[in-house]
């Protein structure tokens, strides 16, 4: 999460790419994901990758169910993306909020 979005929500058409409406979804969670399921975060990041497709904008799908945030959670755990990053990840957050550890993951990914 980058500093200007840290703190305050901000329009949805002013985020810049995947992370920065990342961002929004963890300053609201309860907005945008009712239930707190990883499986309906990971259905709007798909859309998301499809409209961005749909619309030519030229921006790599990285949190696609087998793309390169799921790639990476595979090689540091071991863990099967047969099912995509979100099942992997709640089948295994062991009594953690499945949410609160995804974006853990998601702020080691990005630090590298």
């Amino acid at each position: 999460m980058t500093a200007a979005s840290a703190g305050r929500p901000k329009p949805i058409d002013r985020c810049q790419d995947v992370y920065d409406v990342l961002a929004q979804i963890r300053l609201r969670p309860g907005m945008w994901i009712r239930d707190g399921s990883l499986r309906a975060l990971e259905n709007i990041l798909i859309g998301y990758s499809v409209a961005l497709d749909v619309h030519g904008i030229d921006e790599k799908p990285v949190m696609w169910p087998d793309g390169p945030f799921a790639q990476w959670v595979q090689s540091r755990f071991g863990w099967s993306m047969s099912a995509g990053w979100a099942f992997a990840i709640q089948a295994h957050a062991e009594g953690e909020e499945p949410l609160e550890v995804f974006f853990r993951l998601l702020d080691e990914y990005r630090a590298g």
